[in-house]
């Protein structure tokens, strides 16, 4: 029996130069973290990019006790590619390195999420947080360093 095709979107390409072009236009990315043996983890999220600052970098949120959370707090490697709403990837992936915001850096991440994502990000997941008990953490998504380049990682 023939399998019927799918109707699949096309990625849009980006007007955005930079090492986090392909993802930044993006609606949802393809977030890859590592277990501690090393396997991949991939979970879609919702991204925002910061086009303000003097380092290129993309945000995100989770909750405290997400699987996502407790990998990043031992291994801060990640992979990102452009994706559909279920996780499947329309791009290559980006090595990229995830950190943990707190203070008024998680704050302006939290605000261009809202900004980007209204009613998602702007009301209904910060209710749902505070309704369950969880703690909503942004993360920022760089460039890995370069090996030699004198920052530590």
């Amino acid at each position: 029996m023939a399998r019927k095709q799918r109707m699949t979107r096309k990625q849009r390409t980006s007007t955005a130069s930079g090492y986090f072009a392909p993802v930044s236009e993006a609606k949802y990315i393809r977030l890859t973290t590592y277990r501690r043996d090393g396997r991949g983890v991939p979970t879609p999220v919702h991204i925002v990019a910061d086009t303000e600052s003097e380092r290129e970098a993309v945000f995100f949120r989770t909750w405290n006790v997400a699987g996502k959370a407790k990998r990043l707090r031992h291994t801060p490697a990640v992979e990102v590619a452009p994706s559909t709403f279920r996780g499947r990837p329309l791009g290559a992936p980006i090595p990229a390195q995830a950190q943990l915001l707190d203070g008024e850096a998680s704050q302006r991440a939290a605000a261009l999420l809202a900004s980007k994502h209204p009613i998602l990000h702007g009301r209904l997941i910060p209710w749902y947080h505070r309704r369950r008990g969880w703690i909503t953490q942004q993360y920022r998504v760089e460039q890995p360093p370069a090996v030699g380049d004198g920052r530590a990682s």
